[in-house]
């Protein structure tokens, strides 16, 4: 099936290889030179502009975007939809908002243009394991685009959940979920890692054990174990954590729906306290429990 790619990042670059590897036909463009290069030396098309990714394109069209969400996505379809018409389909791969993605469902429909979002999940690993891909939009739209979700899919990896705007609050669910996660994890080796009781507790042996038909095996903890086989103190990486937005999302989703979300919800405060170099709301316990207890302060 013939597609474009827009965005060949560390997911896009690798979505175009998988697609080329089960010989899909890739029109590709990024704003870098090198990437464009990198994916035509696999066998991809390359693209000097959009206007030239659109009129490689047979019609009807499928254009799938690989950029960050927000302004990128919005000005991006408005560069493209001068050169597309009814009946092409424009994909959102990024982990846009899904009210975002209703919006523009709803715009290009109007100009007889399918929008489907597809959430995906996968990472680096999706080159070769394959991508989780939550995917909303017509049913008309996402049977036409299924070849290009099945062959970047692993098996069973692909999900038509429901009208545009469906797969990226699923995948805003998934990453909220993924939070949360993440964060038992990282408190579970924290306190092995901090044992006064066990100081030499090698941390690679337990990840690598608790795979083995414990309950808190996962692939999450299988990326655990092999960076502790790296560096097993982490001494190399510096504690600051970003959010990419869909954790913030969850919550608001969350207190809109009445739904308690307390793991969630801390998880994402958490990665705020590690985005500063010291804690002024630290500072203020400190020395409130001075002058109420007089306990012990620790000067900078």
């Amino acid at each position: 099936m013939q597609l474009a790619m827009i965005g060949l990042g560390r997911m896009g670059g690798n979505m175009v290889e998988r697609l080329l590897r089960d010989r899909h036909s890739v029109v590709v463009y990024d704003r870098s030179a090198d990437a464009v290069k990198k994916s035509a030396a696999l066998g991809a098309s390359p693209a000097a502009d959009l206007a030239d990714l659109c009129r490689q394109l047979k019609a009807p069209r499928v254009v799938w975007i690989m950029v960050p969400a927000g302004a990128p996505v919005d000005d991006t379809i408005a560069e493209l939809t001068p050169h597309l018409g009814e009946g092409d389909v424009i994909i959102d791969g990024g982990n846009s908002n899904f009210k975002d993605s209703m919006r523009r469902a709803a715009a290009l429909e109007a100009r007889g243009i399918d929008f489907i979002d597809a959430g995906t999940s996968g990472g680096i690993w999706g080159l070769e394991n394959g991508y989780c891909l939550m995917v909303g939009g017509s049913r008309r739209a996402v049977t036409r685009c299924e070849p290009i979700f099945k062959t970047l899919a692993p098996a069973d990896g692909f999900a038509h959940v429901g009208p545009a705007g469906a797969g990226h609050y699923v995948k805003m669910v998934h990453n909220g979920i993924e939070y949360g996660m993440l964060q038992a994890y990282a408190e579970g080796y924290e306190v092995l890692h901090a044992s006064k009781t066990f100081p030499e507790l090698d941390l690679e042996q337990i990840a690598a054990v608790w795979q083995h038909g414990s309950v808190v095996r996962s692939w999450l903890n299988e990326l655990a174990m092999r960076a502790f086989a790296k560096d097993a103190s982490l001494g190399a990486i510096k504690g600051w954590v970003a959010d990419s937005g869909e954790g913030r999302w969850t919550v608001a989703e969350a207190i809109d729906l009445d739904v308690p979300a307390p793991v969630i919800t801390l998880s994402l405060l958490t990665r705020f306290r590690s985005r500063q170099e010291d804690s002024f709301s630290a500072k203020v316990i400190a020395a409130l429990r001075n002058e109420f207890g007089g306990h012990a302060v620790k000067a900078e």
